[in-house]
């Protein structure tokens, strides 16, 4: 038996198999399609929690990967609870005719919105057909003659008086035109013809009349002038109180109408903010009868009628209604899933028309819902990077969330600082907002947005994998059952959800794990239905479920195939057989988002006599990340406690992934690493037909990594395209062992004995699986290692490089780095011959002449 071979592990535990006869269907059309997500049991609680407790701040966000179901769920368990909450109002915006840029709410109950709209527009419609009938009865027309009549009586007894008294004194009254009006004027008369008083002093000078004459006339026209414009405002007044007379009689004539009508819209909307405002609608109609007179039945011509059908503007729109939310055929709570949540969408908008003049404007009529109103008094879901990638929703939402109070303008008011002529009530809104989204933007708000935790309360965290159980089996299959019922496709037999199980596991990359991933679970159902289809079978069985899987990784495994294809034709430089010294294959995953695949690295690493330690090539390059840091970094801790416990570690060693030229992370490659450095130092050669994942702490224990799947095929795949030869292989660490689920190629490679998996606890089985040699043990006794073992080796190297450092230091040779010793015995000359030179000159300074 090899040294390698107790490593070994057996075929039969690199893959879980699940065995077809645990199911006791024959097809899955004989189960119950499945309910709530599977396997999501801590995220159904606390999502069932949150649905339930209405309360302020008790939003909801739903995190988890995308395809963990999250969206399906929360609308099935929306289904299933049926909440019986206060069902909302129905909301309406009417004109404000107080203050027309203020539009009114009104919060009617339920279906009665439209019902106030229809009774409003109903009351247009009556209005216009019965208004001028009413101005064109008899009554009215006598009455209002009546009142034309004494008022036209009064003004004319007026004029007449003062007519008679002018006409003694010579004058009289005329009509004068002025622009489009005339008035009365007074006028001299001479020789029985009235003249202008402008004209006097051309009468004088003719000799007509004498001046003093011209003078009384003068005086006289000024005092009767006076008279008459005192009698001109007795006039306009008595043509004022006509007029009041006449609306008032216009007005009780049209009460008769209007208050019959309003009095039985009152009686149907028995709330005071109703009554309120019909009474002010009741009051605008009488003030403005002539509008509904102008515009009414038989008022108007059909050439009229007709250009007033094509206006645009709608000359009752005070009197309209506006249902901005309508629950009339609304049943049960409302739940609304907002999949495009722009600023309009999401709070309403107040549109704007174009005028005849090239003018923006709006009113009352204008205003439009979003979905946020929608929800009212239920729930709305909305996709969180849907939200956050729209500008200046968050922002407002966040405010609606906190005062549960909706404020419509239209965007440009938020964006763009513009102003809005319409200021309409605030609406008070009862509802939940459900957000979903992934963990790292949870985490992301949780700490830097500050109100978010006050207003999510409820997270429902779904989980990516769930445990392998008997309930969880056959929730696989009633999924199948389900998938395959809504969509019409073939059911599975029992062998095709064994299959199908077995690739959850694989994508879960655990044992005892199954992938709560469903959407890709789904994708494969419907793509073995496909191929069983095109097979002509009754059932999707295993080979289908297999073609499936196989399908799916050729369509996106092109990058994969073309890095073997370079490493075949050796512009990549990867042994794969014989022995190198410091030198080792190590596996790496390569992660492109809709495909992960393993390939190995060539790991060097070399050493020399110094103080530098071990050199992160990679991480001078600033190729390498944090975790790659770390681990690297682990493997001088791990020198120091094999090999230097009773010594300073001394040696200058550097390590790298060669030709690679992309960022590196991660520290499952550390075993691998340490291996070429252990190679190098003991001048051991490892064996290039295998490649090592694994990670390792300071004690030389190897600990278990990611990917273990993808990079143990990855290898696999690279061997099997340059031919198997029985030696090669791959080195995993042993807690690895239950994460192991290999594609049938590699367990019957390994079967055949042409390829082999080997699972390690520490660094020296490792070593000696690379090396064929011993590692050796340290001696209770004395503490050394096994007499030529790899690890004496590697102390007696790491003395050896610790001994050319201390004969370098004590050689006194300038330019050698860290020549301590010479340094100082050459400072120490110097100072003694300073010392020297300066006793002598001194002497000599005082027994000479000096300089």
């Amino acid at each position: 038996m090899s040294r390698a071979s107790k490593f070994e592990v057996p075929p039969e535990e690199l893959r879980w198999t699940c065995d077809s006869r645990k199911f006791k269907f024959k097809s899955t059309s004989e189960l119950e399609p499945v309910g709530d997500a599977v396997g999501q049991e801590r995220a159904l609680k606390a999502l069932k929690l949150g649905l339930a407790l209405f309360k302020p701040g008790y939003n909801i966000y739903v995190s988890g990967l995308t395809g963990s179901g999250k969206t399906s769920t929360v609308k099935n368990i929306l289904d299933q609870m049926k909440p019986t909450l206060p069902l909302p109002p129905d909301r309406v915006y009417v004109n404000n005719f107080k203050d027309p840029n203020r539009p009114r709410l009104l919060s009617l109950t339920r279906g009665d919105g439209i019902k106030l709209k229809e009774g409003m527009d109903e009351l247009i419609r009556f209005l216009l057909k019965n208004v001028p009938l009413i101005f064109e009865d008899e009554n009215y027309q006598k009455r209002r003659e009546e009142i034309m009549e004494r008022y036209g009586g009064e003004e004319k007894h007026l004029f007449a008086e003062f007519g008679e008294k002018i006409k003694k004194e010579n004058f009289t009254l005329a009509q004068v035109q002025m622009g489009p009006f005339t008035r009365p004027d007074l006028f001299p008369v001479y020789e029985g013809k009235a003249f202008p008083v402008e004209k006097i002093d051309e009468m004088v000078r003719e000799g007509k009349i004498e001046a003093s004459e011209g003078n009384r006339i003068r005086q006289r026209h000024g005092k009767f002038r006076t008279e008459l414009e005192g009698l001109m405002e007795k006039s306009r007044d008595l043509a004022r109180q006509m007029v009041t007379d006449l609306d008032d009689l216009a007005r009780s004539i049209g009460r008769l109408a209007v208050n019959g009508f309003i009095r039985d819209l009152k009686a149907r909307f028995d709330t005071a903010d109703v009554k309120g405002y019909l009474d002010e609608v009741e009051e605008s109609i009488l003030n403005d009868l002539e509008l509904f007179r102008s515009k009414g039945a038989g008022a108007e011509s059909p050439v009229e009628k007709a250009k007033r059908k094509t206006e645009t503007v709608d000359e009752f729109q005070d009197y309209r209604v506006n249902v901005i939310l309508d629950n009339a055929q609304r049943e049960g709570v409302p739940v609304i899933i907002e999949t495009n949540p722009t600023y309009s969408n999401v709070f309403g908008t107040i549109e704007k028309t174009l005028d005849a003049r090239g003018t923006w404007t709006t009113d009352f009529t204008k205003i439009k819902p979003g979905s946020l109103l929608m929800a009212d008094g239920g729930y709305l879901v909305v996709n969180a990077y849907d939200l956050f990638n729209e500008p200046g929703v968050w922002k407002v939402l966040k405010r609606t969330l906190k005062n549960r109070m909706l404020v419509i303008q239209p965007p440009d008011v938020t964006f763009f600082f513009g102003q809005s002529s319409l200021k309409p009530d605030p609406i008070d809104l009862n509802f939940k907002l459900i957000l979903i989204g992934d963990w790292r933007m949870y985490h992301l708000l949780y700490h830097y947005e500050p109100e978010f935790k006050k207003i999510f309360k409820v997270l429902a965290d779904f989980t990516t994998e769930m445990d392998l159980t008997a309930p969880n089996l056959e929730s696989y299959a009633r999924l199948v059952a389900k998938v395959c019922k809504e969509e019409k496709l073939l059911h599975f037999a029992p062998s095709g959800v064994a299959r199908l199980v077995e690739y959850g596991m694989w994508r879960a990359g655990r044992r005892g794990k199954l992938t709560a991933l469903f959407s890709d679970i789904a994708d494969i159902i419907r793509e073995s239905g496909f191929w069983a289809g095109d097979d002509g079978a009754d059932l999707v069985k295993a080979r289908h479920v297999r073609k499936a899987i196989r399908a799916g990784i050729e369509r996106h495994s092109l990058p994969e195939v073309r890095l073997l294809d370079v490493v075949q034709r050796g512009t990549i430089f990867i042994d794969l057989e014989g022995k190198v010294v410091g030198q080792v294959n190590g596996l790496s995953i390569y992660d492109l988002g809709n495909y992960k695949f393993g390939a190995p690295n060539r790991i060097t690493a070399s050493i020399s006599t110094g103080r530098a330690g071990i050199v992160n090539i990679e991480r001078e390059a600033k190729l390498s990340g944090k975790s790659h840091d770390k681990g690297v970094l682990v493997l001088s801790g791990y020198l120091r406690h094999k090999y230097a416990r009773d010594r300073s570690l001394n040696l200058s060693a550097s390590i790298c992934f060669e030709q690679s030229y992309g960022p590196i992370e991660g520290d499952s490659a550390s075993t691998a690493e340490l291996y070429a450095l252990l190679s190098a130092l003991a001048e051991a050669p490892l064996d290039q037909s295998i490649a090592v994942t694994g990670s390792v702490n300071q004690k030389g224990d190897v600990q278990p990594v990611g990917g273990i799947n993808a990079k143990v095929e990855g290898f696999f795949k690279l061997c099997s395209t340059a031919g198997l030869t029985g030696s090669q292989g791959v080195i995993i660490p042993r807690a690895n062992i239950p994460d192991l689920m290999l594609k049938e190629n590699v367990i019957e490679a390994v079967r055949k004995g042409s390829f082999h998996v080997w699972a390690i606890d520490s660094v020296d089985e490792g070593l000696e699986i690379l090396t064929g040699a011993k590692a050796g043990q340290p001696s209770k006794k004395t503490g050394k290692y096994t007499r030529h073992s790899l690890n004496e080796r590697i102390v007696n190297r790491l003395e050896e490089l610790a001994e050319n450092l201390r004969k370098e230091n004590q050689s006194g040779l300038d330019g050698i780095p860290g020549n301590r010793a010479g340094k100082k015995k050459r400072a120490r000359k110097a100072v003694a011959a300073s010392k020297a030179g300066g006793r002598k000159t001194g002497k000599k300074k005082k027994g000479g002449k000096g300089n």
